[in-house]
């Protein structure tokens, strides 16, 4: 359930001009299609296809979607070449009836979600936790929940593997793209994990907080105000995989508190900029030394070797004048290194 990266994440940024068909459900590869032949007087499909690196296979099918969309037509003097149509022509009509859609399916959520709120209304008080069994249903409420968040993610993450791995968790980038806030709270093992600082770097360029605590009692997944989603086991417990999804309730409250109790108490971790320097480098060792990381996982997350580790930490402790590591810490916080 971890939101932290282990490796290649991809970042989606909003929507631009490039990308008006995507309203349309089409793809990148046909809106540069459109967009070559719209600044063309017109192109045949060995044209468009050796203009944008893309083999024939490829390009005449996308050819023959825009065309029956409209936004493509044939050339009168010669079928096997194609024009664009007027943009203002071809899209305003797609786009008109794409809203009148979502118009139609916002009444129809709204009209579900009403029926929903009544049936609400009527749970006993064991209705208010919803039981999911099973590894492919967990990852798809999980998924759900962060598609249907509007303001804020809470999560707690133990040093277990991940249920959802950085490359599948695809709705953790559209929700921080759209502005919710994550909170993740991770057990001081998880620092040792390879990469974690270089990833929790790049996710607090886009929003994401991270804060460590040295242990934590379960996994926790909170979507806004809404809904919670705990392991249905507690930790060494056999069984199979499952979770219990919590609805608006005393319980919800309850789960909520306690997240941003820890919250409170946790350690501000904070990654260094993109282009560390020194200072920057002996400032996140001190930190990563004062939350338990071992030498060894320090120089793999610094990127430097374990002598070079070692070498710093007795400069820092003959800069501040103590012998012992412990006294470091304290000295280090004194002086606000860390």
């Amino acid at each position: 359930m971890s939101t932290i990266r282990q490796g290649r994440r991809v970042t989606m940024g909003g929507m631009g001009k490039a990308n008006v068909l995507d309203a349309l459900g089409l793809d990148e590869a046909h809106t540069a299609v459109y967009r070559f032949v719209l600044q063309q007087p017109s192109a045949s499909i060995p044209e468009v296809a050796a203009a944008l690196s893309m083999s024939l296979p490829r390009v005449r099918p996308i050819v023959s979607e825009l065309e029956s969309l409209g936004l493509l037509a044939r050339q009168a003097a010669s079928s096997d070449r194609f024009v664009a149509s007027p943009p203002t022509m071809a899209l305003r009509p797609l786009l008109l009836e794409r809203e009148r859609g979502l118009t139609r399916a916002h009444e129809a959520l709204a009209d579900l979600s009403d029926l929903y709120r009544r049936s609400a209304e009527k749970r006993s008080i064991a209705d208010v936790v919803d039981v999911v069994i099973g590894d492919d249903a967990v990852r798809q409420r999980v998924a759900q929940l962060q598609a249907a968040s509007t303001s804020q993610v809470r999560v707690l993450v133990l040093n277990e593997i991940a249920l959802l791995s950085g490359e599948e968790n695809v709705e953790e980038d559209r929700a921080l793209a759209r502005g919710v806030r994550y909170r993740v709270i991770v057990e001081s093992a998880v620092l040792e994990r390879p990469g974690f600082l270089s990833a929790a770097r790049e996710m607090a360029q886009i929003g994401e907080e991270v804060r460590v605590l040295p242990t934590l009692p379960t996994r926790m997944f909170i979507a806004d105000d809404q809904m919670a989603l705990l392991p249905m086991h507690s930790q060494g417990e056999e069984g199979g995989f499952g979770a219990l999804l919590i609805h608006p309730s005393g319980l919800l409250d309850l789960v909520i508190s306690i997240f941003d109790e820890y919250w409170r108490t946790a350690t501000q971790f904070l990654p260094v900029a993109a282009a560390p320097t020194a200072e920057d480098i002996d400032r996140d060792l001190l930190r990563l030394l004062l939350l338990g990381v071992t030498d060894a996982a320090a120089a793999s997350q610094l990127g430097i070797s374990l002598r070079t580790v070692q070498r710093r930490v007795s400069d820092l402790m003959e800069v501040a004048g103590v012998t012992t590591r412990m006294q470091l810490g304290a000295e280090a916080v004194r002086r606000a290194w860390v």
